[in-house]
């Protein structure tokens, strides 16, 4: 994380503060962003933050969590950490690429598989809604998501936690900061977490949605007077996890006989150069990101023998940004300059194993049914469709914003220009055969044996021009406030649906015996960049010298080639992203934050947003004018805390807090044929603190709300995973 040479020190809140200076403080912690400015709420974005004392009060744990205390932020907690679905203002995709952007201390998560994580010792968390890519790049449609960790520069000691909750939930860990002289700072901190599980699989009866998991990162940081700034920060996280508590919504109950697990192990090194020069900053921002994960699964989720599918991959990504920038004057011109590019690189291996009721029911049945006078035998009950993926990407960005201040407005344009390379090397095989046998006496006609052995290269270019423009009013001089009107342009990242090749080699086995439907390699394959302009008008206001602060926006969002998860024709378990003609989203955004005193805290945010499909038509039904699969259409989170000095010491404090986050209506498919209901959950927590510990006893979902958080289609039968149930904890956090 990158620090303003012109601060001494960071304003993250220490361990003693009171709950308002978490509100105070949040305005200066933004020198931290070397693209944004100072106080982000004197710009034309809509936002949300989340302090370290807020997040701890709600048991934010990671960004699934985070987001219910986000306005039009939906993270829905389902399948395993690989699905790290992000939907915001009705923007966002259940695989490949995200809509939402995600930084840690300003380096750029690339893939999204690895956005879910515990957090430990975050300074803040920013949610931008709205397009973001003429700073940000790829994948920032809906938004951009920042993480700000603690500083070995601005807070020095020795942290550690210990939680045990119900499922079997346990956590532990602990971190250091220090200073070695007066510019060099270094910390290391570790986690460790466990849960048994909350959904039991009944064909086994075996729980399975455990989890193990290991995080650790070193961070080293170090400025001087002469305008240096140097950080790096390296992290790893290893996870081991059940997964998948899918329930067959015609049998009401979790169960299938096949293992479920994901892998995942990730490394991730990020360094930072700084340099204030007279006139300008120069910031250097290079990263290079490993990943390493294993998703096996029984991919009919029933008790019979159909497939299991196991998606292997490895990758390597280096980014690197190069931003100049203006130091910023109060009135005149300000601007920002860089240029940005990433290689990134994958291998992946990815086997369907057909079995002996998969077989029967998907290929013997339908072949005999078609031609009863030759019915078939297949010649041995499993076989495998072998996938094997190489898939080296790269782009490059040229980008620019200007700012003109004068007097109470402030106008900004920037333009972004970007070019993408996609590639995908291909091999698909199967070898297998089948008899043919004569009907009346099942003696042997024929023997036909199928070897496929395909290979193949599949090549896309995307080049996208994404403005912005807007225009800032601020009314009183000497006052907080911000009145603005912006419009923008997104894109989120076309590619290549790797997940789609066991279906059209499966499609082209049953093509050759003379059923099912051929598939068209690239047709199936490929996919368009989404596109979108939004257009927003908004407000941050604050008033009784801070106490009270409130942001407002509506928005309407016009999407075209919009990328939707469908599934294929014929009799197939696949996803494929498709470019689903257009939608259109509109909504708005309210969030306020009251402290009467030092003491209490309120805090409302609501979002609602309602996206249609202006043109789409699956081929099969016209889907115009109904909802987008997946999008709430409203977001509410609300709290009320207290705390009681004891004995009159400001240093220990019992608080009590309470709060609910609900969502809904969701509609599960095109046709909205199927949805979930407005639904909330409340929790509620206490805490005892002193100045070298805190104890805090906490619940979640304490009415134990029976709500859905997923559904799907998979061979003609449907699934749905039910949301956690009621969760109770206690957290001991020491600080030294």
């Amino acid at each position: 994380m990158a620090i303003s040479m012109g601060v001494s020190a960071l304003a993250v809140p220490n361990e003693n503060a009171s709950t308002l200076s978490d509100t105070l403080s949040l305005n200066e912690v933004t020198v931290t962003a070397i693209k944004q400015s100072a106080d982000l709420r004197t710009q034309a974005t809509a936002l949300t933050v989340i302090g370290r004392q807020e997040a701890e009060r709600n048991q934010v744990t990671s960004v699934k969590t985070a987001a219910d205390l986000v306005p039009n932020l939906f993270i829905p907690d389902y399948g395993s950490r690989m699905t790290s679905t992000v939907y915001v203002r009705g923007i966002g995709t259940r695989i490949d690429q995200p809509a939402v952007g995600l930084t840690i201390d300003n380096v750029p998560v690339m893939t999204k598989e690895n956005y879910d994580f515990d957090l430990a010792d975050v300074a803040r968390f920013e949610m931008l809604r709205g397009p973001q890519n003429t700073l940000y790049g790829r994948n920032t449609l809906g938004g951009l998501m920042n993480i700000y960790t603690l500083s070995p520069l601005n807070y020095q000691g020795t942290r550690a936690l210990v939680e045990s909750a119900s499922h079997g939930s346990w956590r532990v860990g602990a971190s250091h900061y220090r200073l070695l002289n007066d510019n060099l700072g270094v910390s290391l901190s570790a986690q460790y977490s466990s849960t048994l599980g909350e959904f039991r699989n009944q064909h086994n009866g075996k729980r399975c949605d455990w989890e193990r998991m290991l995080s650790a990162r070193a961070k080293v940081e170090w400025r001087d007077r002469q305008g240096w700034y140097v950080s790096n920060v390296a992290s790893v996280t290893t996870s081991r996890q059940g997964g998948y508590p899918y329930e067959w919504v015609e049998t009401g109950s979790i169960a299938y006989n096949d293992t479920c697990f994901y892998r995942r192990t990730s490394v991730t090194d990020g360094l930072t150069v700084r340099k204030s020069l007279d006139r300008f900053t120069l910031s250097s921002i290079t990263s290079y990101q490993f990943l390493d994960d294993n998703m096996t699964l029984d991919q009919d989720f029933t008790p019979r023998d159909y497939f299991t599918l196991t998606q292997a991959r490895r990758e390597h990504a280096v980014t690197q940004d190069l931003i100049a920038r203006s130091h910023n004057r109060a009135q005149g011109y300000n601007w920002l300059a860089g240029m940005s590019g990433f290689y990134r690189r994958y291998t992946m291996r990815a086997p369907v194993n057909f079995y002996d009721y998969g077989i029967a029911d998907l290929i013997e049945r339908h072949a005999n049914e078609a031609l009863p006078e030759y019915p078939i035998a297949w010649d041995e009950r499993t076989f495998l469709l072998g996938s094997e993926f190489t898939s080296p990407n790269w782009g490059a960005a040229l980008y620019h914003e200007s700012h003109y201040n004068w007097g109470q407005w402030t106008l900004s344009a920037g333009l972004r220009i970007d070019y993408e390379h996609a590639r995908l090397n291909y091999h698909s095989e199967t070898h297998t055969g089948y008899s043919i046998l004569k009907g009346a006496t099942g003696q042997l006609y024929a023997h036909e044996n199928i070897d496929i052995d395909e290979r193949g290269t599949l090549n896309k270019d995307f080049v996208g021009i994404l403005p912005n423009v807007s225009l800032c009013w601020h009314p009183w001089p000497g006052k907080n406030h911000t009145v603005y009107i912006a419009a923008s342009r997104g894109s989120k990242a076309g590619g290549f649906n790797t997940q789609m090749f066991s279906d059209v080699l499966q499609q082209r086995l049953m093509g050759m015996m003379g059923i099912g439907a051929q598939y068209d390699v690239d047709k199936m394959v490929g996919y368009k960049p989404e596109k979108a302009w939004n257009y927003e008008l908004g407000g941050h206001f604050e008033c009784w010298d801070a106490r009270v602060q409130s942001d407002m926006d509506i928005f309407y969002m016009d999407c075209r080639d919009r990328q939707l998860t469908v599934f294929p024709p014929g009799t197939t378990t696949g996803r494929m992203m498709t470019n689903a003609g257009k939608t259109r989203s509109w909504g708005f955004e309210f969030t306020m934050s009251v402290n009467p005193s030092k003491l209490s805290h309120l805090n409302l945010s609501y979002g609602f947003t309602r996206s249609t499909f202006k043109d789409y038509n699956d081929g099969k039904q016209d889907h115009s004018g109904n909802r987008v699969p997946y999008a709430p259409m409203h977001t509410l989170f609300a709290e009320a805390s207290h705390s009681l000095e004891i004995g009159g010491d400001s240093n220990k404090l019992l608080t009590l807090a309470a709060n609910v986050r609900a969502t809904g209506d969701i509609y599960w498919d095109e046709a909205n044929t199927m949805r979930q209901p407005f639904y909330a959950l409340l929790g509620a927590s206490i805490t005892w603190k002193q100045a070298r510990y805190s104890l805090q006893l906490w619940g979640r979902n304490l009415t134990d709300t029976d709500y859905k958080t997923f559904y799907f289609v998979s061979i003609q039968h449907h699934f749905l995973q039910r949301g956690h149930g009621r969760s109770m904890g206690a957290t001991l956090r020491l600080n030294f």
